[in-house]
């Protein structure tokens, strides 16, 4: 992604961002925060595929609310980019999901993927945000670095 692009997909975070923050002051609980960011995400950003989140529940990770095709609805314990994610404690940026090693296939149109953790307000992962592309490499550092801002708000 050249240049202008990066900066015009950092100035479409900063709205969207914006958007969240005005509707999250209405009020609503983490889920109701989670549908709302899914729902503006999935709509405003033309690459993503699949958007939503997982939380943590014990030794999986449940789904949460999201947009886009029918999702696996638990992730098991140490497979996939998701619980990579969890596990590392920092977001992950897979350009191209059929080489990562364990990658959960849970729609074969699924090509790229980014992934942040989502903390609760005492700083523990309680989840994460997930985002597929049909498209391979279709994430960049912009989009983890604005995910992550928007996961942020979610207990926030």
């Amino acid at each position: 992604m050249d240049k202008q692009n990066m900066e015009t997909l950092a100035g479409r975070y900063e709205r969207i961002i914006d958007q969240l923050a005005e509707l999250f002051a209405k009020g609503g609980d983490a889920t109701a925060r989670m549908a709302t960011a899914a729902a503006v995400l999935h709509h405003k950003l033309p690459h993503f595929f699949w958007t939503g989140f997982y939380r943590v529940m014990g030794d999986e990770l449940v789904v949460a609310p999201y947009q886009g095709p029918v999702a696996c609805a638990v992730l098991p314990k140490g497979e996939g980019v998701c619980w990579a994610c969890v596990e590392r404690k920092a977001r992950i940026v897979v350009p191209n999901v059929h080489e990562f090693p364990g990658h959960i296939p849970c729609d074969s149109r699924s090509n790229s993927e980014v992934v942040v953790p989502v903390r609760d307000a005492s700083g523990e992962i309680a989840g994460v945000l997930d985002v597929d592309s049909t498209e391979f490499s279709a994430f960049s550092e912009v989009d983890a670095a604005g995910l992550e801002r928007i996961a942020a708000m979610i207990y926030g």
